[in-house]
């Protein structure tokens, strides 16, 4: 069996950086993450409000991790805790639930490739019964 080596080609702005690395990649700046409550969604929630007594809440957001598992719907959202609440759902079992979850825990979060929880930029707000993870689930 012969040795092989790997390279991968190395893109950045700073031409230093523009090098051929062996068997390794090197991250070169932080990746930035995706701002998760803009003033849009923020206007949005404070115009809904309290769902509490709502049996098929109105989902306002989306968050998800785009390496690993992990879903959040966010029905409620308060600016004072900073704390959502919606159904999380990590496996997609009886596990899911109906709960709060924090806005500085999911800008917190790293996955791979120091990746962070995503808002669904194409989810459009809908009841909790026309999403199909949230079809059997009672708020």
């Amino acid at each position: 069996m012969t040795d092989r080596k790997v390279s991968v080609a190395v893109i950045s702005a700073d031409e230093e950086a523009r090098r051929t690395c062996s068997s390794e990649f090197y991250l070169l700046s932080p990746v930035k993450n995706m701002e998760l409550l803009n003033m849009e969604l923020l206007d949005r929630f404070q115009q809904v409000g309290s769902q509490e007594e709502e049996k098929n809440p109105l989902v306002i957001a989306k968050f998800f991790n785009p390496t690993g598992i992990g879903t959040w719907y966010a029905t409620e959202y308060d600016p004072t805790t900073k704390n959502f609440f919606g159904f999380v759902s990590l496996f997609g079992d009886h596990n899911d639930e109906w709960g709060y979850f924090s806005l500085d825990e999911l800008e917190r979060f790293k996955g791979h490739f120091s990746l962070g929880i995503e808002r669904d930029i194409f989810f459009t707000e809908r009841r909790a019964n026309e999403i199909p993870a949230l079809r059997h689930q009672e708020a």
